[in-house]
């Protein structure tokens, strides 16, 4: 379900990204700075009264009413607002560099990456000792997460080695140490929970990764999907689970269960929402204190959820009810988003998952705690997470108390990272001018594109009214064997003389295998194009009376197609999808249309004629 976007091959199309970082950066931090009667969250609980906090050479240096500076220190006052540290999002997936940047807008100084690819870790690394990484969040990897031969992790096109002997396991662990993994991610989940079938580790092979991720010292962290999954992972020694679950209640001792073998829990309640296709992420994008800074793309990322999966049996009821039973047992909980998944985005996301955990039963200053000391302590980051003498100064001011209440955290007055202070103004304005060029750019639509006729192939050529004519699009790009072949054909519905005839065969030995035809939109291939006037698809097909995919391919989906299907009959018959049943996409960055078969394998011909967004 937790879909991950990084530099990748997908659907056969290379899309370029950057990833994470282990270390901080080298920057200036020599000047001095000070928080003036200051009302203070130390990561643990709210200090009595008012006090000062002086920050030296990006530390915090002391702590106490009246504090002495040295001359020329920055001074500021922090009356009735809130000094925090700065927050930690305990599961991420780094998809450009950018998401760093904009993470620490919305005071997320610290990110724990859960599954990126090796080149971006260690392109982004290379970031963030330069001064430019003072702007941008500080990262811990997992690096390439271990999961089985088509397991979840193999199906985004990236070549992911995978692990199928439980007497490969430290092996395969020392080998991720040395690519750079902080910790190892481990994937317990056959899909089943949500009606999705996949391979996984064995219980066998998942408790000797664990082993041999102990045996280096290093954290094991079981991605799960069910009540059972939890439970596996926790009983064969997981220092923690990346998610809780959404197809069974919590059993009355699960709480318990995990306190006892000293489990931790990210639950990340956001991206379950979304799991269930609430997309509780769009309400964001509508709160004054964080939608300034909100680009064009994270709006669309926050308006999406997961599509609901018929007939699973699942509940956001049994997650809250495992956050209060953790909460009961004293067993830790970490506040983490799964961002970019649908639904989610970097750095804003946090604040929804927090007001979600004080919604579960935590306190707001629990759930504070959630997000800075408790992810510190467990990740082992000694040096952030509290607001103290000689922890660095990574922070956040807000208006208001977050203590009393959980929204005062998107208030935000100011954040900085080892003392430098991030130009929140800089990346706002950014943010408007991105808006201005999406708006002026959609003012100028070619008429073609406001017409909304794709082709109706009367030339007879495979050719579109805008964008790139229509062409081939195989899995032959990912190692596949699956062969396509377009042409126009005589006849088409109606009074058409002309049509689009595809066909082909679709090979075994591919878990994503697919063949057909894409029309590319822009000026090149993936170019994104506002569509957003359009609210429909419609095309008219008919064929062998086999099942065909319709997808569509946004920019921000972080290039993963949403898909949609129809029978292509013995007769001609109008196909029309609404924009929206593609997981929700609003049409604003669109950069590609397939359509075409997948699995299962076989020949396949059906023809289609007269595309158009409506």
């Amino acid at each position: 379900m937790h879909l991950f976007r990084h530099k990748l091959l997908v659907w056969g199309f290379l899309i370029l990204g950057a990833g994470t970082t282990a270390c901080a950066a080298q920057v200036n931090t020599n000047s001095a700075l000070v928080f003036r009667h200051a009302r203070v969250f130390d990561g643990a609980r709210l200090l009595p009264g008012e006090t000062d906090v002086a920050i030296e050479k990006g530390v915090i240096a002391r702590l106490e009413p009246g504090v002495h500076v040295p001359a020329g220190a920055k001074e500021i006052d922090a009356k009735g607002k809130t000094l925090l540290p700065g927050l930690i999002d305990a599961h991420t997936h780094l998809v450009s560099i950018d998401v760093l940047r904009a993470a620490p807008i919305f005071g997320v100084t610290t990110e724990l990456d859960m599954f990126c690819s090796t080149e971006d870790l260690a392109e982004a690394r290379k970031l963030l000792a330069t001064q430019k990484g003072a702007q941008m969040a500080d990262l811990r990897s997992a690096g390439t997460l271990v999961t089985s031969p088509g397991g979840h992790g193999t199906e985004y096109g990236v070549d992911v080695p995978t692990l199928s002997e439980s007497g490969d396991a430290q092996a395969f662990v020392d080998a991720r140490i040395a690519e750079g993994s902080d910790y190892i991610k481990i994937v317990y989940d056959d899909g089943k929970a949500f009606r999705l079938s996949m391979p996984t580790l064995s219980k066998e092979t998942m408790r000797a990764v664990i082993t041999a991720a102990h045996n280096c010292k290093k954290l094991a962290v079981v991605h799960i999907g069910s009540l059972q999954g939890a439970r596996d992972a926790i009983e064969t020694g997981a220092d923690g689970l990346a998610h809780l679950f959404i197809d069974r209640a919590p059993d009355p001792d699960f709480g318990r269960f995990v306190a006892e073998h000293h489990g931790f829990v990210v639950p990340t309640l956001a991206v379950l929402q979304s799991a269930l296709g609430q997309g509780a992420g769009a309400k964001l994008v509508k709160d004054e204190a964080l939608a300034p800074y909100l680009s064009p793309e994270d709006e669309g990322q926050l308006k999406k959820s997961f599509p609901a999966r018929v007939g699973a049996q699942t509940n956001f009821g049994y997650a809250e009810a495992a956050v209060g039973q953790l909460k009961a047992a004293g067993a830790p909980i970490l506040a983490g988003t799964d961002a970019p998944n649908p639904g989610t985005t970097h750095g804003a996301s946090l604040h929804q998952e927090l007001e979600l955990l004080v919604q579960a039963g935590l306190t707001p200053a629990e759930a504070l705690a959630a997000a800075t000391s408790v992810p510190a302590e467990r990740f082992k980051l000694a040096d952030r997470g509290r607001i103290a003498v000689g922890q660095r100064a990574d922070l956040l001011l807000v208006d208001g108390d977050p203590t009393t209440d959980i929204r005062a955290t998107r208030k935000i007055a100011g954040v900085w990272k080892q003392g430098i202070e991030i130009d929140r103004d800089a990346w706002r304005a950014r943010v408007e001018k991105e808006r201005t060029e999406a708006r002026v750019a959609a003012s100028s639509l070619p008429k073609a594109i406001q017409d909304g006729l794709v082709s109706d192939f009367e030339d007879g050529k495979p050719s579109a009214r805008f964008g790139l004519a229509w062409q081939t699009s195989t899995d032959a790009l990912r190692g596949g064997k699956s062969t396509a072949s377009i042409k126009n054909t005589e006849g088409g519905p109606g009074k058409s003389k002309s049509c689009l005839l595809v066909e082909g065969n679709v090979a075994e030995g591919m878990p994503f295998a697919w063949a057909g035809a894409i029309f590319y939109p822009g000026r090149a291939m993936m170019d994104p194009v506002d569509l957003s006037s359009k609210k429909g698809i419609s095309f008219w097909s008919k064929g062998d009376g086999r099942t065909y995919t319709v997808m569509l391919f946004a920019q921000s989906r972080g290039f993963m197609p949403a898909s949609q299907t129809f029978v292509a009959g013995p007769e001609w018959k109008q196909v029309t999808f609404k924009v929206a049943d593609f997981d929700g996409l609003d049409g604003h960055d669109l950069m590609g249309l397939f359509i075409g078969a997948g699995l299962p394998a076989g020949k396949f011909q059906f023809q289609m004629d007269n595309v158009r967004f409506e």
